[in-house]
């Protein structure tokens, strides 16, 4: 009987429900990210949370908030115990991402010591959580003082504690997942941080329409449609690679002669996925934050209107942000040096290109050129949403922007591609039996 490579979609829901390896993975999964959400909702004790919230959206700190709010599913703006969620944990990957490129050590770490590099550098990453945790829950604590019931030092030292607590089992629920569940855990659980805000959403929308005019409910549609074309180019892209052929040099192993073999050697389109957009915004919110902490400081507010969202200058110096980092990004994450090394290492070579230094050249032209294209491709989803939403005054959409699409799909592709890939074993397994 031949098998098809790619399991079909009745195979895969049949697997899900017969197998009882993988039916335990996926309620493992649903489980803690369910339990996840509910510490969203266990309030911190002694705030008037009405107050807190009112003086959020008086002070200009709404789009801060509600940035924040993405990753946590309006944990932040209800101020429950998992207020941070698994930003702390995002940041401190990001940052060692950063340093393991620019310090030999952890270098050295990832690419020499095998696993028990890996477990120490999982291990730095969490203690770098800690540390972002405790100043970012410092932060806060500082900030809600004011809207305590009894402010004070024990106030605000059980506002941290608790804080903190809750970004620490966050952060041990996503490597709970990744390790006994299915797909990514800490990506999974910014997913379920921006699902859970779309019902909301979509009922403003509903309510609007039906005591609005005819104009908004076509604005809903054309915007919905833009949405619509969006996902199917974010899955074009995020899926898109650029395969260089590489061909194995022939090798005699005693008296048997191993003939030349060719492969390729892939390059994603987009190599920095959603950081680029993340990082744009973040300098935009910058000047928002500056600007609340020194209100009298009149150059930062005169900066903070020209990068209001909708002018010019925003959308221009947006475009060029995320153009930035995403070069920033991708000469980070991919080396043509090391990938020309490994090459040579493995008696491989691109078909036409010498060896060395020309492969590296090679590879590195390569790759500016596909960093161009994604970043292009980036600079549209982050852009042409919140342009077709000003066009159509659909503002009930606002929390479902580019860099929600963009994790929306992403992590939706690499958990139906894990879950797949276990479909396939268990079938090469039921082949083995029989």
């Amino acid at each position: 009987m031949v098998r098809d490579k790619t399991p079909s979609a009745q195979e895969t829901f049949m697997q899900m429900a017969q197998a009882a390896g993988l039916r335990k993975r996926i309620l493992v999964t649903l489980g803690i990210l369910i339990l996840a959400r509910l510490g969203v909702f266990i309030p911190i004790p002694g705030i008037d949370r009405i107050a807190f919230q009112r003086a959020i959206s008086d002070s200009g700190l709404a789009n801060l908030v509600g940035f924040l709010d993405f990753f946590t599913g309006r944990g932040l703006s209800t101020l429950g115990i998992f207020a941070l969620g698994i930003i702390p944990f995002i940041n401190a990957s990001i940052i060692m991402q950063l340093l393991t490129a620019a310090l030999p050590t952890l270098e050295n770490l990832q690419k020499n010591e095998g696993e028990a590099g890996r477990r120490k550098l999982a291990q730095i990453t969490r203690y770098v959580t800690l540390g972002l945790a405790l100043l970012q829950t410092t932060g806060i604590a500082i900030l809600v003082n004011n809207y305590a019931t009894s402010p004070g030092p024990l106030f605000i030292a059980q506002t941290i504690l608790a804080l903190t607590a809750g970004s620490m089992f966050v952060m041990w629920a996503g490597e709970l997942i990744t390790e006994r569940g299915i797909g990514n855990g800490a990506s999974l659980l910014i997913f379920l941080s921006i699902v859970s805000v779309l019902p909301r959403n979509l009922g403003q929308t509903i309510e609007q329409a039906q005591t609005g005019d005819r104009s908004f409910v076509g604005g809903v549609i054309i915007l919905l449609l833009v949405f619509l074309v969006m996902i199917v180019g974010i899955v074009f892209v995020q899926e898109g690679q650029r395969r260089i052929p590489i061909i194995s040099a022939r090798r005699q192993v005693g008296r048997r002669l191993y003939l030349e073999k060719s492969s390729y050697l892939p390059l994603r389109l987009n190599q920095g996925g959603v950081l680029p957009i993340i990082f744009a915004s973040t300098v935009f919110l910058l000047p928002v934050f500056l600007g609340n902490l020194f209100p009298g400081n009149s150059t930062l507010i005169s900066i903070a209107n020209y990068l209001r969202p909708g002018t010019w200058v925003y959308v221009i110096v947006y475009f060029l942000l995320i153009l930035f980092f995403s070069y920033f990004y991708a000469s980070i994450i991919v080396n043509p040096e090391d990938m020309s090394k490994n090459l040579k290492k493995m008696g491989a070579s691109v078909p036409g290109i010498r060896p060395g230094k020309a492969t590296t050249e090679y590879i590195e032209r390569v790759l500016n050129r596909l960093t161009f294209l994604g970043a292009i491709f980036l600079g549209l989803v982050a852009i042409v949403p919140t342009a077709v939403e000003g066009a159509t005054q659909v503002r009930t959409f606002q929390g479902l922007g580019a860099t929600s699409l963009l994790i929306l799909v992403g992590v939706a592709i690499d958990t139906a591609k894990q879950i797949q890939t276990y479909v396939i074993s268990q079938r090469y397994e039921g082949m083995v039996k029989e």
